[in-house]
């Protein structure tokens, strides 16, 4: 295949890819305004993948620790394939398949956030790190290509794009990242401006109350003073 056909095949399938994650929207931006309450309770979120799904949760992690769209505080999000010292101690000792899960374990709380990518959702790391969330009690989210797979059956929900290659998955998982950060730091604004509560509830803003004016009284006419018509006049 000619590099030509390459991307116009591949352009074809992320056009499709981003016209279904359009169609879902409602979801990310839900998932962006629950990790934002979570987060701004004092939980973290945790966020593990292979190969081009690590850079993506490294991708995550640093928008949330560092900044989005605008300048705001930052938030507890750990990588779970960035510190090489422990992936390879887990990996030599425990195994491949606990790289991530033994991390999960130390770092998660109840509350927290588990966010797993795959393209293929059966990436067996990833599905024994969403077994030890869930058991531990985190809010388990996928991003995977097309359902049904594992990963999904293992997560509370799941973004499950439905393309055919590696490449568009990827590509897909990217821009759902970058619109959860901007639904995230969109709820954040309203945390900051008093709007929701720390339970992520909308916060009623009190009515105020409209005082009526009473109506100025008609000027009383002194004897002997001339008014002025229309015209300039005297009356």
């Amino acid at each position: 295949m000619s590099t030509q056909s390459w991307i116009e095949e591949h352009t074809d399938e992320l056009t499709r890819a981003l016209r279904w994650l359009g169609a879902q929207s409602w979801l990310v931006e839900r998932w962006g305004a629950e990790l934002a309450d979570r987060l701004v309770a004092g939980h973290r979120v945790l966020v593990a993948g292979n190969g081009g799904s690590a850079a993506e949760a490294q991708h995550l992690t640093s928008e949330l620790v560092g900044r989005f769209l605008a300048d705001r505080r930052p938030f507890s999000a750990l990588s779970l394939c960035a510190e090489s010292s422990s992936v390879t101690a887990i990996v030599n000792d425990y195994g491949a398949d606990e790289m991530f899960a033994r991390q999960v374990e130390a770092h998660g709380r109840p509350g927290d956030v588990l966010v797993l990518l795959s393209t293929s959702g059966r990436s067996p790391n990833i599905l024994r790190a969403a077994e030890r969330g869930q058991a531990l009690g985190l809010r388990v989210w996928a991003l995977s290509g097309a359902a049904p797979n594992p990963l999904v059956g293992r997560s509370h929900e799941a973004l499950a794009v439905p393309a055919p290659s590696t490449a568009a998955v990827q590509a897909a998982h990217l821009v759902a990242i970058h619109a959860l950060c901007a639904a995230f730091d969109a709820r954040v604004e309203q945390h900051d401006a008093g709007l929701v509560g720390a339970d992520g509830a909308a916060v009623a803003v009190p009515a105020v109350p409209v005082t009526a004016v009473p109506a100025a009284p008609a000027p009383a006419r002194t004897a002997g003073a001339r008014a002025l018509d229309g015209t300039g006049a005297r009356a």
